[in-house]
């Protein structure tokens, strides 16, 4: 297993490159679309994760603008010049495939446009793309005091915010400033696994030919529908559906610990989820892990430090070791210390926690027996 660092496209300057390299990682995986180029017009503080409000992140890129097979070498270089490697880009910038997602009139356009986005991935030396088969995307989560003393972290108290998806809008970014009065189409689950289907009926064959692993994300919040939108993967099992619907290895899984914490059908003490654990990593199906924790289930839940929620971390990590998971894992996010460098003491400590656990296994050591 390898140690990983997140970071998002505006973090990409010496400074936090050195910083990752500074708490141990090795890996890292980053955030190339600019969920922060709004700044705080979007709700989004550049020192934390994005939430916005209901107009989203802000406005999504050029969709002709595809990141080009140079600027990605670029970055890879520009990260192994500090000592890291670049192990994944995590998801596609949502005017790259909106109309894959909605099934608009320009699907075979983007279509055309994902593949090569892809060959081009594999062509700059980067082995994983995550990305999150979602039309609304991670939207309605809240902000409060909610972690070990009074750490500002991120969950849903109860309140769902069922605003329609409005038209000119997918995956929680705007595809223009100005957004239409319609709201986007009902589908059905079944409309959606249909379309994620014929997604990855074209996909996965270029992928592997370019040497790429796509990495499935579940939905955050894990709710059955969002902004009146279905959800993909929002129970543990739905993970193995979407894994048997092109079995391959460049079929994978970015598997979000604590998204899977969230859900409904976790079981008792989590019993499920370590199934889950066990039952993927066996299948060599995790392409990379976002090593967090959380408190309680959908609509219910709080993001914690790492070492204080409901996940047994410590057996997460034995059940991965003992299936030879030789993948990254990364701590995603974590509440807010109470400090002039917020974001940087919670990352800190998360990576501390990790490297501690990582080293002890290396070493042969127990660190949980039932």
């Amino acid at each position: 297993m390898k140690l990983g660092f997140g970071l998002y496209r505006h973090q990409l300057d010496s400074d936090h490159l050195q910083f990752a390299r500074q708490c141990g990682a090795t890996h890292l995986v980053v955030h190339y679309t600019d969920y922060f180029k709004q700044g705080d017009q979007s709700g989004n503080a550049r020192g934390d994760q994005p939430t916005g409000d209901q107009y989203g992140w802000g406005v999504a890129g050029d969709p002709n603008a595809l990141w080009t097979r140079d600027e990605l070498q670029g970055l890879r270089e520009k990260i192994e010049s500090h000592g890291l490697k670049l192990h994944a880009l995590e998801n596609f910038d949502p005017a790259f495939w909106s109309d894959i997602l909605l099934e608009g009139p320009s699907r075979e356009r983007q279509m055309a446009h994902l593949k090569t986005l892809v060959r081009d991935i594999g062509a700059a030396g980067i082995p994983v793309i995550g990305y999150n088969f979602s039309l609304a995307g991670v939207y309605g989560r809240q902000k409060g005091k909610w972690a070990r003393g009074d750490a500002i972290s991120v969950g849903l108290d109860g309140f769902i915010d069922e605003t329609p998806l409005p038209e000119g809008m997918v995956w929680n970014m705007r595809l223009r400033e100005n957004l239409g009065p319609a709201a986007v189409g009902q589908i059905s689950h079944d409309e959606l696994w249909r379309r994620f289907e014929a997604f990855m009926k074209e996909m996965v064959p270029v992928a592997a030919e370019a040497g790429v692993r796509l990495a499935a994300h579940p939905d955050d919040p894990p709710l059955p529908k969002v902004r009146g939108t279905p959800r993909l993967v929002y129970q543990p099992t739905m993970y193995d559906r979407l894994l048997d619907v092109l079995p391959h290895r460049s079929n994978a899984l970015e598997y979000c610990l604590g998204t899977l914490t969230e859900m409904t059908d976790r079981g008792e003490n989590c019993e499920n989820i370590y199934a889950a654990v066990d039952r993927h990593s066996r299948r060599n199906a995790i392409a990379y892990v976002h090593f967090r924790n959380v408190r309680g289930v959908v609509p219910n839940y709080k993001e914690t430090f790492i070492d204080d929620g409901d996940l047994d971390m410590a057996r997460v990590l034995t059940i991965l070791n003992k299936n030879n998971f030789d993948g990254v894992l990364i701590p995603d996010h974590t509440p807010l210390l109470s400090c002039a460098a917020p974001w940087h003491a919670g990352m800190a400590y998360s990576m501390g926690y990790m490297k501690s656990l990582m080293d002890r296994l290396q070493q042969g050591l127990t660190i949980w027996s039932p």
